[in-house]
């Protein structure tokens, strides 16, 4: 084996294999290898073929369903019970590959919501670091539950929740998994997992930045002593340091190429409501109609992405009667999207993903949450950080077109919400540019992980971060 000073260390990075998790982890190795660390990233083999970004191997490993993935599977304790048995067997077995090579794995950066990765690399003597992709908010709550200090269910009608680093939170503002325990127990006990053996980690990242939500963190340091390095957005629309890089690198759907900008080129500046509900979110038959209904009413240019499961929802004659204002696709690519100078508004479900885009590339946003952790990203971009509005439901759990068209008013006809909106947008937009920029709060921790890394061998202590 070479000597440690041949390489600069080399990271294995595990995310849970959906777009939304995929993304942020893979955009961390991109930043790792930009700084000399050969970073790999290992993924399921559903997945491994969507996964395309220069200067980063991709490696298969298993959940078990290695031809359909969670569909495969068809429930969630199914698929997670699966992917610890198989995922912690390969991810073994990868370890081992590089075991004798000049590049050995000395670190392995996993995704929260696969703790039984942490336990593999103690198995072979190398750092663990847990990588959170929900917002430090979001965190800071279900920690509080694992640790005894919350208990479930959280009502909170009539009455905000108060905890330390956060706003008072009401009953719509919080996740929805820990209001009604019961209706999804696999990914609550999901959530919950995600702190199980977190002492034991050599570092704790989250995809968020100290501006944004360094109070919250500070606040939960003893029980969650996380370092930031978001936003994890592709580096064009940020620092630009990172050569040619627009896009994440991974898609499991198929984005339309050029049609929906030869679509926008052809709109005023700021004219257009972009809306996108992300890759997971279904949105009932009602709800389709009434966003429908209320974009039409609304008058306003639009281009909204409607998953090919979900197009037998919009009304009869909705696409023929709006063509003139809208564009209705099943896939694109939202950075591009968000970056264009026709967009002037994001309508969008609030995941966290979705959210740090909206903010890093300056785009007002109208939030129309729908379930977990949306709810209280939400509450964020309207109250806390002033980028946007939230779209409140009805007594049915349904956003009415009017409340729709009058969100979409609030942030695209100009008056004085509408100007601080954008005044807003544009502050976080250059503060998420300047966390990650060289010297920067997200670049400084990313930098003192690497310099740990390139400092050592292969061999870690294994003692977690009281061992460092």
């Amino acid at each position: 084996m070479e000597g440690k000073k041949e390489y600069g260390g080399h990271v294995v990075v595990l995310p849970y294999p959906s777009q939304g998790h995929i993304n942020p982890l893979l955009q961390f190795a991109k930043r790792l290898a930009s700084k000399g660390v050969k970073a790999t990233i290992a993924t399921t083999h559903y997945t491994v073929n969507f996964i395309c970004t220069p200067n980063v191997c991709v490696e298969p490993i298993s959940d078990g369903f290695d031809k359909g993935g969670f569909a495969q599977a068809q429930t969630e304790d199914v698929f997670l019970n699966s992917f610890r048995t198989n995922g912690s067997r390969t991810l073994s077995e990868l370890i081992k590959k590089y075991q004798s090579t000049s590049s050995p794995i000395n670190c392995v950066v996993y995704d929260s919501f696969l703790p039984w990765a942490l336990d593999v690399a103690r198995e072979h003597g190398i750092y663990g670091a847990a990588f959170f992709t929900n917002s430090a908010a979001v965190c800071a709550i279900f920690c509080r539950i694992h640790y005894g200090l919350l208990a479930l269910p959280v009502k909170k009608e009539g009455m905000p929740l108060l905890l330390p680093g956060l706003p008072p939170l009401n009953s719509p503002d919080l996740p929805s998994f820990i209001k009604t325990p019961e209706s999804h127990p696999a990914y609550l006990a999901m959530k919950l997992s995600q702190f199980s053996n977190l002492e034991k980690a050599d570092w704790v990242f989250d995809n968020t930045f100290e501006v944004l939500e360094g109070e919250v963190v500070k606040a939960t340091s003893e029980l969650w002593p996380a370092k930031l390095i978001g936003p994890m957005v592709p580096s064009a629309y940020l620092d630009g340091r990172i050569k040619d890089d627009r896009g994440y690198g991974a898609s499991l759907w198929k984005p339309l190429g050029d049609e929906c900008i030869k679509w926008l080129e052809t709109k005023p500046c700021q004219s257009v409501v972009y809306i996108s509900f992300g890759s997971m979110v279904s949105l009932s038959l009602k709800q389709v109609e009434e966003i429908a209904l209320g974009l039409k009413d609304s008058n306003l240019y639009f281009l909204w992405v409607v998953k090919e499961s979900e197009r037998a929802k919009l009304p009869d004659g909705f696409i023929e009667s709006t063509k003139e204002k809208g564009l209705i696709v099943t896939w694109c690519n939202q950075l591009e999207m968000l970056a264009h100078k026709a967009i002037g508004c994001f309508a969008t479900h609030c995941g966290w993903n979705s959210t740090l885009e909206g903010l890093s590339l300056g785009v007002p946003m109208v939030g129309v949450p729908q379930w977990a952790d949306q709810l209280t990203d939400a509450k964020f971009i309207e109250g806390i950080w002033g980028v946007g509005v939230r779209a409140k439901e009805d007594g049915e759990g349904i956003v009415r077109r009017e409340e729709l068209v009058f969100c979409l008013k609030e942030v695209m006809v100009e008056g004085e919400r509408s100007k601080e909106i954008r005044r807003n947008a544009g502050k976080w937009k250059e503060l998420a540019k300047e966390a990650v920029s060289e010297g920067g709060s997200s670049d400084k921790s990313i930098n003192e992980f690497v310099e740990h890394l390139k400092g050592t061998d292969k061999k870690g202590e294994g003692k977690g971060r009281e061992g460092n």
